[in-house]
């Protein structure tokens, strides 16, 4: 069994700043259902979760959701997933913890399909040994879910992993399955919101992250091979 840290990375609001492209996305899916279109920074707190259900409080029901994701993905796949930045610093980070003893992997609750052209797009895959993500049909779009999944291709051990996000289903997720949660407060999760959720430790910066990670882990010791797995799918 591997005994080397494995850290999964959130996507959304912890690598990139996603907020044009997501939000203008809902803007699109709610205008074309004929409903009141709120402000991109009011649907910031959109930015993060499972998708399908912040349609359904943004619509008042279940009804028209999965038809409001349909729309949303119309702009979205071909706009709205480049709409986005990194933040400053992360290339910095990945690279140096690519060059420490550890895998490094992406685990968004956005679909894969859209979750491996984003990082590709901004050059960062080659700092990861893999992206995990939902499927279209909604399939591990919890990331309870997600993260037993990571969990079980990988075969890293919970108890040396460690995920980073910036949102409360991040840490729960986590939390969920024995792996410590540190959130970060420069995406759209608040202090408060991660620290009830139960995050072990909180970073102001992605800096303060790599900071955090190598006086939890420190600095030595051997490397994995690459890619060591198989996933499913071929994913």
């Amino acid at each position: 069994m591997p005994t080397e840290r494995a850290i999964f990375f959130d996507l959304d609001g912890t690598l990139t700043d996603p907020k044009p492209g997501i939000t203008g996305s809902i803007q699109y899916a709610l205008a074309k259902l004929g409903r009141p279109v709120p402000s991109q920074d009011e649907l910031t707190w959109c930015i993060g979760p499972p998708l399908r259900a912040s349609f359904a409080m943004l619509l008042g029901g279940e009804e028209l959701a999965d038809h409001a994701v349909e729309l949303y993905r119309e702009r979205f796949g071909d706009v709205g997933l480049f709409e986005n930045s990194v933040y400053p610093d992360i290339a910095e980070v990945l690279a140096e913890l690519r060059g420490r003893p550890g895998r490094i992997f992406v685990a968004t609750s956005k679909p894969h399909v859209f979750a491996t052209r984003i990082v590709a797009h901004f050059r960062l895959n080659g700092y990861f040994d893999h992206v995990f993500g939902s499927e279209l049909d909604g399939t591990r779009v919890n990331k309870v879910d997600l993260l037993a999944y990571a969990l079980e291709q990988t075969g890293a051990d919970p108890a040396k992993a460690v995920m980073i996000g910036d949102r409360s289903h991040d840490v729960i997720g986590a939390n969920r399955n024995g792996i410590r949660a540190v959130g970060v407060t420069y995406g759209y999760g608040t202090a408060q919101e991660l620290t009830e959720a139960g995050a072990s430790h909180l970073c102001a910066s992605p800096r303060a992250v790599l900071d955090h990670i190598h006086s939890s882990f420190g600095r030595s010791g051997p490397r994995y091979p690459e890619y060591p797995f198989k996933c499913r799918g071929g994913r």
